[in-house]
């Protein structure tokens, strides 16, 4: 078997030798910096619990969406990837090695090639004659009595790891891990209200009702919905919480006085809203939760254009976050202006706009960055956080907005151990692209060396008041 390209030092940097060695001056300055991941999807349960890990095959390929999604479209069912094989989780994996020719140059193969080598010491490629051997050397890494989620995070130089949260979660794991002495990392909150605000969810009315019952001290109605949901984030303040993060259809903002929106409230309670309502009553309540945020400083972040479950079959078998999820066209310019008109200058209101459309990196998202005070730029995010799309992110934003105005690197991810080689990837591509800037002196060697540290470490810690 022929050893893994993963353990090369020079991967991502550039290849004129001149500007590599610039970059590796500059990787060095950050490698060993720990990781603050502000956004992301890992169960904190599972850290609290230090839960052990699962099979290979139900920890890297099933319940990863990128992975899946390009192995159905060389046409295997999805019910083999899904834990429909008959072989199990061992022919769920035979599978994957098989078609693991397909992910050369992309991004799930360059953070699955890494953690290969890094996490699980697998220290060759895969190929279809080595899937049981390496399936049984994942498998045997699991079952070692350090290879458990507490350790890993020490061992991953985590220093603070964000979750993604219902509003009506007791977030009893969260307030165990703060008052274990024996665990030194930060597992903070975040406030994901999307099920309470987009009424096109088939469990909308349901929540909304639970909401009410749980959370508004004895008010009802459109009052009492949004006093629900101020009271649940300072909840999530209490618990450490710093951000709020709104995974919407479109980025639009919407000001409603008080009438129209008990007007929408009620109609989408009695199962009348159209689509336009829908859109209308989101919109609102992203302007709302832009007031509630400068009001309890926890900093929204905004994550629109993505079609959901796109192809209906598929949702319908085996349900969300299953490979089918694409992106669309979105507009910020003016759909976010009625935020920012009452917001956008507001004192200590932070607000990170990601986008799936990249057209609007330099069009958009950098001149508002460049002008309002409370934007700063998302790092690239789903499909655009790869190697490429990530340089194509920096040349976009920077001319206009420079390095300050963007939120540092956020690895967005459910896979754990995925993390490290995610945050690796974001460092080297940060040093190739200033070691570019350096070599055309467009910056100086020594002010790359500041910036690269506030980028990986200064920008996030920032942005996200930490």
């Amino acid at each position: 078997m022929s050893p893994s390209i993963a353990a090369h030092p020079d991967r991502l940097l550039p290849a004129d030798p001149r500007t590599r060695e610039i970059a590796r001056g500059l990787l060095s300055r950050v490698q060993d910096l720990p990781i603050i991941s502000p956004h992301g999807h890992v169960d904190a349960a599972v850290i609290e619990r230090n839960t052990p890990f699962p099979d290979p095959a139900e920890l890297l390929v099933a319940p990863d969406h990128y992975v899946t999604r390009l192995i159905h479209a060389s046409g295997v069912p999805m019910e083999q990837l899904q834990g429909g094989n008959p072989q199990g989780a061992r022919g769920v994996w035979r599978r994957f090695v098989e078609a693991w020719p397909l992910f050369e140059g992309t991004a799930s193969g360059y953070w699955l090639r890494t953690q290969f080598e890094q996490v699980f010491k697998l220290g060759a490629e895969l190929s279809e004659l080595s899937a049981d051997a390496s399936y049984d050397a994942i498998s045997a890494r699991l079952v070692e009595p350090d290879f458990r989620p507490r350790q890993l995070f020490k061992d991953f130089n985590i220093e603070v790891l964000a979750t993604t949260d219902d509003p009506l979660d007791s977030l009893d794991s969260h307030a165990a891990l703060a008052a274990d002495p024996s665990f030194n990392g930060r597992v903070l909150p975040t406030f994901r209200p999307d099920a309470y605000i987009n009424i096109a969810n088939p469990s909308w009315a349901s929540n909304v009702e639970r909401l009410i019952e749980t959370a508004a001290d004895g008010a009802t109605g459109y009052g009492g919905y949004i006093a629900a949901l101020e009271n649940r984030r300072r909840y999530f303040v209490d618990h450490g919480a710093v951000s709020a993060d709104h995974g919407v259809r479109t980025p639009a903002t919407l000001k409603l006085d008080d009438a129209d929106a008990e007007a929408l409230f009620e109609k989408a309670r009695a199962g009348q809203a159209t689509a336009a309502d829908r859109d209308a009553f989101e919109a609102h309540m992203m302007y709302q939760m832009a007031r509630m945020s400068v009001e309890d400083g926890l900093v929204m972040t905004i994550h629109p254009g993505s079609y959901r479950n796109h192809h209906g079959p598929t949702f319908e078998a085996f349900g969300a976050d299953t490979g089918h999820d694409i992106p669309f066209a979105v507009n910020y310019t003016e759909a976010i202006r009625p935020l920012l008109q009452d917001f956008g200058t507001a004192k200590d209101f932070h607000l990170v706009l990601f986008t799936l459309d990249e057209t609007v990196f330099s069009r958009e998202l950098a001149p508002l960055a460049g002008f309002y005070p409370s934007v700063y730029i998302g790092a690239p995010w789903w499909f655009l956080d790869a190697p490429d799309a990530m340089l194509r992110f920096r040349s976009a934003v920077t001319e206009t907005a420079g390095f300050s105005r963007s939120s540092g690197f956020i690895d967005d991810t459910r896979a754990f151990c995925s993390i490290p080689a995610r945050h690796d990837t974001s460092r080297r591509i940060e040093a190739a692209f200033l070691a570019r800037l350096v070599a055309e002196h467009r910056v100086s060697e020594d002010r790359a060396h500041e910036l690269i540290v506030d980028v990986v470490d200064s920008s996030p810690r920032r942005v996200f008041k930490l």
